[in-house]
């Protein structure tokens, strides 16, 4: 059935028109209705005809109202997050924990929000307000304010024992039954803020960041050779690093069942000195405590004979005895070339320096004089002994300050002891069945830790941190635990299927598919932009459902 324009006498007919065939199969048409002249048709007239037609199929009105289109809002990624958040069970164990008939706001929603706003456009609570009101969050209250935050922070901390042990039993099934290695570091987080307030965590230290002083508090992470974190800790900024140990292994032991733990920490954190006192703690358990960690700087003296007599495989692994443990060493010929060299470049530019100023004060005594202050020995002295300090170059460039004229010497047998150890990486360990291979990559794998932390302060932007009482600081530092562990999660999960997509990558991608939302006169209609094949493989990576 269509339309048809006729003219007769000059003038123009519409005419609503059917074709049909006729009992001889030929085709015929014929005119169901006239609706008039042309000339007179007016929208006033047809539009009942026309929208009695869009009722009956279900459309919108023929009418002159105005299409209005919303702005569209990024849906992709949170859709993506939510489902993740929902499949890991962290919505459920929320709820369970933050359970409370006296509160009128839902927590795990604002929780939920704080956390997918560290990943997709990390900002201050206000700023998150702000970003919350260009996505279409699922499952989101519809009134959001600064204080509703805040509340749902000081929610997180006044059940701070119920959530991480509920986040624990959810972290749990993601664990091999058989986990043994665990891993742990710490970093420092700068804080803003003068004033003090009671048990104050914000304190003056040196920061790993910017490499001097500064107002921070120290965050531990502890995570599985997968990569995959299993808790943070929070500690006050001047903190000693060796006294966060004992407390974490504690807590580990408590909510993960773990019958052996090979612990692999920084030699800042664990050495020989506190080594007996954790061992004790896991033997309380019935648990096995083995470690994995670096020989301190200080105790390479001790090493030199051992050193000396190690006898390198073709993999530059060679195993010996220290301290009563298994003594561990790697070698890389080509890092210990490249240590060697530069070592001595910068030697001969200490003792050229040195040479001219010998030079200098020979032409001065012949009489020689040049322009500039008078030179002396006591000055070559002080310029000289400064620049050694300055390159880290004490052990090896002596001046005779005894001596009544400049003099230096090199020692030798300080550098042939420095070069005994380039390119060495010397563990210890009291695992005795692990090979030296596994050893040395066990102990390089925390090197993961210290990416995770790049991850915190660059994609999810832990620091600076403007909160000033501890609660909220430590509820701050929890909801970038979790940020970061939903990272993690969509890595392991991206690896997994062979996609090379970072997880900040893969939520810039599905960021792009929006929610939209359009007025026809009296009615609403509501749309998910089309997603592209890129998108909808991301979806199967990640093995989320995709956005209807």
């Amino acid at each position: 059935m269509y339309t048809r324009i006729t003219k007769t006498g000059g003038r123009q007919y519409l005419q609503l028109v059917e074709s049909f065939r006729n009992e001889s199969g030929k085709v015929r048409t014929r005119v169901v209705a006239n609706l008039g002249r042309l000339d007179q048709i007016t929208p006033e007239r047809v539009d009942p005809l026309i929208n009695g037609l869009n009722r009956a199929v279900g459309r919108v009105e023929n009418t002159f109202s105005e299409v209005v289109q919303e702005a569209g809002l990024s849906f992709g990624d949170v859709f993506a997050l939510h489902e993740l958040w929902r499949d890991l069970g962290i919505d459920t164990a929320l709820k369970r924990a933050l359970r409370s008939s006296r509160r009128g706001f839902d927590a795990e929603a604002l929780i939920r929000a704080m956390v997918f706003n560290r990943l997709c456009d990390p900002a201050s609570k206000l700023g998150c307000l702000r970003w919350l009101e260009t996505v279409a969050m699922p499952a989101m209250p519809k009134t959001v304010t600064h204080q509703h935050l805040l509340r749902a922070m000081d929610a997180l901390m006044d059940h701070t024992d119920a959530v991480e042990s509920a986040l624990a039993k959810q972290i749990r099934p993601l664990v091999d039954r058989d986990l043994e290695i665990v891993f742990y570091d710490l970093t420092t987080v700068r804080i803003h803020g003068e004033g003090h307030v009671a048990e104050d965590i914000r304190a003056f230290g040196m920061n790993k960041e910017i490499g001097g002083i500064a107002r921070q508090f120290v965050l531990g992470v502890v995570q599985t050779a997968e990569g995959l974190p299993l808790m943070h800790t929070v500690h006050p900024g001047n903190v000693a690093e060796t006294k966060t140990l004992r407390a974490m292994l504690a807590t580990v032991l408590e909510r993960f069942p773990i019958q052996r733990v090979i612990l692999v920490a920084d030699r800042g954190l664990l050495s020989l000195d506190n080594i007996g006192e954790l061992t004790a703690l896991a033997d309380q358990g019935d648990r096995q405590l083995e470690f994995i960690l670096a020989v301190p700087a200080r105790r390479y003296a001790e090493l030199v004979e051992t050193f000396q007599s190690l006898v390198f495989d073709d993999d530059g692994l060679a195993e010996s005895a220290f301290a009563g443990h298994r003594l561990i060493v790697a070698h890389d010929p080509l890092r210990a070339a490249e240590q060697g060299n530069r070592r001595r470049a910068r030697l001969a530019e200490l003792e050229a320096m040195a040479e001219k100023m010998v030079g200098k004060l020979d032409a001065q005594d012949a009489g020689q004089t040049q322009k500039g202050r008078r030179a002396s020995d006591r000055g070559a002295y002080s310029r000289f002994t400064r620049a050694v300090a300055e390159a880290e170059m004490t052990r090896f460039l002596k001046a005779d300050l005894d001596a009544d004229r400049f003099s230096w010497s090199v020692d030798e047998d300080a550098v042939a002891r420095a070069e005994l150890f380039d390119g060495k990486l010397a563990l210890i360990t009291n695992a005795p069945d692990l090979t030296p291979a596994d050893t040395v990559t066990r102990y390089k794998a925390l090197a993961d830790i210290e990416r995770g932390f790049r991850v915190l302060k660059s994609d999810i932007e832990i620091a600076p941190v403007h909160h000033r009482l501890p609660d909220r600081i430590r509820a701050h530092a929890l909801i970038c635990f979790l940020a970061l562990f939903l990272y993690r999660i969509m890595r392991m999960r991206l690896k997994a299927k062979g996609q090379a997509t970072s997880p900040r990558t893969a939520l810039d991608l599905l960021a792009r598919i929006q929610k939209h939302t359009a007025h026809i006169g009296q009615r609403t209609y509501e749309g998910t932009s089309k997603a592209t094949p890129e998108q909808l493989d991301l979806f199967d990576a990640l093995n989320l459902p995709k956005p209807a």
